[in-house]
């Protein structure tokens, strides 16, 4: 068995064989090889001995005592070569020095199979830049198979290749199955902490921009609003990657001498290239609903319901349009698209924005909504008001994850 001490600034490894060795296998190998490896992870040569000390000063006599790191700055540095690895390998002082921070099941090296993923210094805790925490190391530790699970894989590929030949050949791939299921989930990574933090601060400064603006809209002509809106609606949604100006589309109905022209403000086209349009206005106070009621219902006003009608209009032409129009709109528009993005116009929705709900009682929400889920197959109408509590239910899963993904 192997167990660790601190001494004199000096991490020592003490090896004891078990009752039915003695030590003399671990000379003879010194003296014939000049080295040894131990628990197939620590390989260690005469000079690793630590002669200061007799095997009384270990605590018994029959053990052997080697030096495996010294004291650095607040860091045991272990050599690489002892290790097996391509850098020296650096512990927190504070760390309970164990096997298991060493060796897997199986005498599986915990180290070389991080160095083989890596290319760059091992360092675990304390406060080194890039130093892994020492509850995401412990994490980290878990992932190794346990004996179980590896006979589990075992039987699993040997099945895989037997089934076909052997009828009574066992469920070893069901039984790995099980077992995985019944293991504690680990939480999730460092990394993807930092990518819940991106995205927290992220959202706040979307919610906090919008704040901004509101507060002072009038500021702003139509253009520069829609602008500065846009910005913030793909950060949002990502999954557009371009906003096309302007967009002429032509109208085969309205003109019987020929076709008319249409211009749609903003084209949005996604990852794959499918088309979208989308409607920003400006937030003028009181532009959704009707001031009374008509027939015990509040109905749209005129800003709403032609935002309404225009979108619209702008879906049914590019539909009829289709394969023709892509084609035409690709061309005119290449410049501004990745190359060889391949624009779509497949049943495309739109997006309109406009108007504030701060002040509507139940009742005015109510039918509001009914308005929204009427069209709800080919348009989300949205509020600014809307759109601010979006991002606050957003802000609240990310802020409701951030702790179970760091253990807290």
């Amino acid at each position: 068995m192997i167990y660790f001490s601190e001494k004199d600034d000096n991490l020592l490894l003490i090896y004891q064989p078990d009752r039915f060795n003695d030590l003399r296998w671990l000379d003879d190998k010194l003296e014939q090889e000049g080295r040894v490896t131990l628990r197939r992870t620590f390989t260690f040569t005469r000079d690793h001995l630590e002669s200061q000390f007799s095997p009384n000063d270990a605590g018994e006599e029959g053990e052997k005592i080697f030096v495996l790191g010294a004291l650095s700055r607040g860091y045991y540095k272990i050599n690489k070569e002892i290790l097996g690895i391509k850098h020296d390998l650096m512990l927190d002082r504070s760390m309970k020095i164990k096997p298991g921070i060493f060796i897997a099941q199986r005498d599986i090296s915990v180290f070389r199979k991080i160095d083989k993923l890596i290319d760059e210094p091992i360092v675990v805790g304390g406060e080194n830049e890039g130093a892994i925490p020492l509850t995401d190391f412990e994490r980290l530790l878990k992932t190794f198979p346990t004996s179980t699970e590896l006979n589990h894989y075992t039987g699993a590929r040997i099945t895989r290749v037997l089934k076909d030949y052997f009828g009574t050949i066992s469920d070893a791939e069901g039984q790995l199955n099980h077992y995985l299921n019944s293991k504690n989930p680990l939480t999730s990574a460092p990394r993807e902490r930092i990518v819940a933090n991106y995205e927290l601060q992220k959202f706040e400064y979307i919610r906090d921009e919008l704040k901004e603006m509101l507060e002072d809209s009038d500021s702003y002509t139509e253009k520069d609003w829609q602008k500065k809106i846009l910005d913030l609606l793909l950060f949002i949604y990502p999954r557009y990657i371009a906003v096309l100006e302007n967009v002429h589309i032509k109208d085969f109905y309205s003109s019987p001498s020929g076709t008319r022209n249409l211009y749609i403000d903003l084209l949005l086209v996604d990852v794959n290239g499918n088309t979208d349009i989308i409607e920003v206005k400006k937030p003028f106070a009181g532009a959704l609903l009707s001031c009374k009621k008509y027939r015990n219902s509040y109905t749209p006003k005129i800003e709403l319901a032609g935002a309404i009608m225009q979108a619209e209009k702008y879906l049914f032409h590019m539909n009829k349009w289709g394969r023709a129009g892509e084609k035409e709109i690709y061309e005119k528009r290449r410049s501004e698209l990745p190359p060889g993005l391949e624009l779509k116009i497949t049943n495309p929705k739109a997006l309109i924005l406009l108007g504030r709900d701060n002040d509507f009682t139940s009742e005015h929400r109510f039918d509001f909504e009914i308005i929204r889920r009427k069209y709800a197959n080919m348009l989300d109408i949205m509020t600014y008001d809307d759109l601010l509590r979006r991002i606050d239910n957003i802000l609240f899963m990310i802020n409701l994850q951030i702790p179970a993904r760091s253990g807290e």
